[in-house]
């Protein structure tokens, strides 16, 4: 069953989280959410670059996790200026880059993701198996911008 987490108070408030079964169009509606929050929270520079990694984690779960079960959970930064977004799936293996050369089509998410973002890491499920990848896009970050 997909869910997501209730919000205390008036407005969007500084989290949105879902867990879900992700499809091929998954991606969209993450995107579409993400954007939302970004510019509620005043944060609307970051919608490309976010919106371009969250993408790619949920694309990696799409192709590498079997039951595609999946958590996103989106986070406003405690001082305003920065959003973090998490992907929790269940496949234990950790995030690599794949390409094997510079014209392969596929296994350069990672490669997309440290490139767009300020940050990003990963970590395993403590107890079961599973992993959250996780990056950071900060407000005042330049160079990260698209055209």
């Amino acid at each position: 069953m997909n869910h997501a987490t209730a919000h205390q108070g008036g407005g969007l408030g500084a989290r949105y989280g879902t867990d879900f079964t992700l499809g091929e169009h998954s991606a969209r509606h993450l995107r579409r959410i993400l954007r939302v929050c970004l510019t509620a929270w005043e944060l609307a520079e970051l919608c490309d670059p976010a919106c371009l990694a969250l993408t790619e984690l949920v694309a990696n779960v799409v192709r590498h996790t079997p039951d595609r079960r999946a958590a996103v959970l989106m986070t406003r930064r405690p001082d305003g200026r920065g959003v973090r977004v998490e992907v929790t799936d269940t496949c234990p293996r950790p995030p690599l880059s794949t390409a094997v050369d510079e014209l392969a089509e596929d296994g350069r998410g990672v490669l997309i993701v440290d490139a767009v973002t300020d940050r990003w890491g990963w970590a395993p499920l403590p107890g079961r198996p599973g992993k959250t990848v996780w990056f950071e896009c900060d407000a005042s970050a330049k160079g990260k911008e698209f055209d």
